[in-house]
């Protein structure tokens, strides 16, 4: 069955150009990606922290050919020789920009490129230049399941937003969708003060940003969330080891380790959402439910990656 005479499929597996790259800060690149691929791709205006795929050439620095006549884009990426198909990685948009003259897809990229610290994203970042093309994967526009989107606060008074340099697009792209009206306040870890970027943030929220310098990786951002929640006893910190082959991901609907979910409650108080290195969010998530009883249908922890590991997909 060809693609014009059955159902599009959920999904947009779009190829796309970058128009533009912008070193934004010591540690982001910005690169934005246009196509006409794209002019069906997203959700405008309620994007928040959806997550997409992004494709990245081999070594040879041909980007693979994917069949798009299937409704299974994983299977088709799959069936690609593996010295051919790239390399995959999971972003955050920053931007999605859809106007007359078509749609832009904005992403920022961490560069980590310490030696053996850097993967293919990373030093594909560090690289792109305008016409470069890549594959992304993403929702197609109009759905109205939210594809990707963990951000749900339901009817909660206030939010609690935490991250690190990873989920620093996520966080500025909730605040920017969020409504005007939104109250809360965001803790955002990155490696350097020169790292702040602008933030459009509802004038009810506190957005701090907390660089780390020569600190290890979630020990400024966690004891200030610790001290905002009261918990103000805490001694040493001690980062806690992600272990196992998942990252941690606990949404107040679904639990990675199988945890067993009462039923979906309103988030009347507060709604918080964590995300970053795993053994940072796993960290929080013990001080917030083990020690200071917060009920765990109130909060989203998300490992966005794992520290020493090289994540795929």
């Amino acid at each position: 069955m060809s693609a014009s005479t059955r159902t599009r499929p959920p999904y947009v597996l779009a190829r796309a150009e970058v128009r533009a790259v912008e070193r934004v800060s010591p540690s982001f690149v910005r690169v934005t990606f246009g196509g006409g691929e794209l002019d069906d791709f997203g959700t405008p205006g309620d994007v928040h922290d959806a997550r997409i795929k992004l494709v990245f050439p081999p070594a040879s620095g041909i980007l693979p050919d994917i069949d798009r006549d299937t409704d299974d884009w994983w299977g088709a990426y799959l069936a690609v020789p593996e010295d051919e198909r790239g390399s995959m990685r999971t972003y955050s948009i920053r931007e999605l920009k859809a106007s007359d003259a078509g749609t832009e897809v904005v992403v920022d990229f961490v560069l980590h490129l310490a030696p053996g610290l850097t993967g293919p994203a990373s030093l594909w970042a560090s690289r792109a230049a305008v016409g470069d093309e890549l594959w992304i994967v993403g929702p197609r526009r109009g759905r109205e399941d939210r594809s990707g989107i963990e951000y749900a606060p339901g009817e909660a008074s206030s939010v609690v937003l935490v991250g690190d340099e990873t989920a620093a697009p996520a966080i500025a792209r909730i605040l920017e969708d969020a409504p005007r009206d939104l109250r809360g306040i965001a803790f955002i870890e990155v490696p350097v003060a020169s790292d702040v970027l602008p933030i459009d943030a509802p004038a009810g929220v506190e957005v701090h940003w907390l660089p780390r310098g020569d600190a290890a990786h979630g020990l400024r951002v966690i004891p200030t969330v610790l001290d905002y929640l009261g918990d103000t006893g805490h001694r040493e910190i001690t980062v806690q080891d992600a272990e196992g082959e998942d990252l941690v991901w606990e949404t107040p609907i679904y639990s990675g380790s199988g945890e067993s979910l009462g039923a979906a409650v309103a988030h009347v108080d507060r709604y918080f959402w964590i995300a970053g290195e795993s053994g940072v969010v796993t960290t929080l998530r013990r001080h917030l439910v083990k020690d200071l009883g917060i009920d765990r249908a109130q909060v989203a922890f998300m490992g966005y990656w794992r520290r020493g590991v090289a994540m795929r997909g």
